[in-house]
Formats: C-alpha cells, structure tokens, sequence
C-alpha cells in the first residue's frame, strides 16, 4: 500500500466522523507495531494539507518488560519532527509476576490506556488516537459477543468523561494487511511486542477463527463492517 491510499482512508474516517477539529493537540499512541506506525506516519502527512489545523505529540507506554527497544520510534520521530515520550511503567510485572494473570489482556489494556491518558493530559492534549485497524473492529464485536454475551464494539470517537479527552481511532477503515503492506514496503523498523502473551490470547483466537470462516463466506469482513456501520451500537451512526 502506498501513503496515498492510506492517507485516502484516513481522510475518509476523518471526515465521516469529525475526529479532527481546528486546533485539537492530539496524543498518538505508539506501540512501535505495524498499526501505530502508520497512524503516526498518516497524522503526521494528513496534518500537512488538513483544513482544520491541528498538533501530535506521540506517546509509548513502556511495559517495563525485558527486550522492549524503542530508539528506532525515537529516530523515527526525529525524523519528521513529531515530539516523542515514553511513560516507562512497571505494568509487566505487576500483571506477569505479582498478579500472575491467566488472562492478562484486559486488565493489561485498562493500565496502558490509564497511562496514556495521564501522559496525555500532561502534555495539553485534548484527543487520543489509537491504531486500531478495521479487522480489530470486527474482532472486537465477536469477541463481544463470544465472550461476553453482548453486541458491543468501539466506538470511531468516544469521550473519556473522567479525564476529558477524546478518543479517536483514524484506522478504523485500513483492513490489516494493508497496514502490514506499507510498513513492509516503507523499511521502517517496527518494534516486536515483548508481551509474554503475544500471541496466545483471545484476540488471536478469534483472528484465526475468522481467517477460517473468510474462506466459506465471501467478503465475510466487509459484510461484519458494514453491518457495524448500520446498527445502532452507541458512535456509529454518522449523523450523531
């Protein structure tokens, strides 16, 4: 994929869901995965010709895990002028060592996102923007509805009441592979996730289940997707 394609896509999610307004300072999550790469690359190409004016700052929560490197997201941010931060934290441990997990993700997840909001709202950001791609959207209502009994999914902007920010997700149309297409034919060095349940979760699970299913149903994705667009989940409806 070609930064014009993905900037199209970007663009499109943008505007259908107003993500972006004049003046917003808006905090990237960087992981240093294929996904959030190319949300920083995007933001960072979108902010150059965007009508509305607006500021990124990117962020990298740091699990405190042994391996985890980020002086490739470090260059790159140098590189074209993004202001970089890593929180460094001892969630690894606490959730791998002291906790002992079984099932690490979600608790994993709500610790990243409350030290990113902290960092974000240190830095006078009023947005978050996560890399959240289109396949992670349809993951996310089966695993909703596998595992918890309900029909559920993200929102493509929702408002975090206690810290007031606003979280966006500007990937939400780029189906995976094609995010894997552009880093891979960009050369940018992604940093490989130290988690220790990389992997072997219930994400994965799930991804492999609809890799299966997509070979007995046509365009089994874009029907899910759509089918997400049109219901009534709480910020899909694009004229809310």
């Amino acid at each position: 994929m070609k930064l014009q394609k993905l900037l199209s896509y970007v663009r499109r999610a943008v505007d259908d869901y107003h993500m972006i307004e004049e003046g917003d300072k808006i905090a990237i999550g960087v992981s240093g995965g294929k996904d959030s790469i190319c949300l920083l690359l995007a933001l960072k190409h979108l902010q150059r010709f965007y009508p509305k004016h607006f500021e990124i700052e990117a962020i990298t929560v740091s699990l405190g895990l042994p391996g985890a490197k980020y002086d490739d997201i470090q260059a790159l941010c140098d590189e074209i002028g993004v202001n970089y931060t890593v929180v460094n934290t001892d969630i690894g441990q606490i959730i791998f060592e002291e906790r002992k997990e079984k099932n690490p993700c979600s608790l994993c997840a709500k610790m990243r996102k409350g030290a990113l909001n902290d960092m974000a709202e240190k830095l006078g950001c009023n947005k978050i923007a996560l890399g959240h791609n289109k396949d992670d959207v349809v993951e996310t209502f089966f695993m909703s509805l596998f595992y918890e009994g309900r029909m559920n999914c993200f929102a493509p902007v929702s408002y975090l009441d206690r810290k007031k920010l606003w979280s966006i997700r500007p990937l939400m149309y780029v189906p995976e592979w094609e995010c894997r297409s552009f880093v891979n034919k960009s050369g940018i060095n992604i940093v490989k996730n130290p988690c220790l349940a990389d992997g072997n979760t219930k994400r994965q699970e799930t991804k492999e289940l609809l890799a299966e299913l997509s070979q007995r149903y046509d365009n089994l994705q874009e029907k899910v997707f759509g089918a997400i667009k049109r219901s009534s989940l709480k910020g899909w409806n694009q004229e809310d």
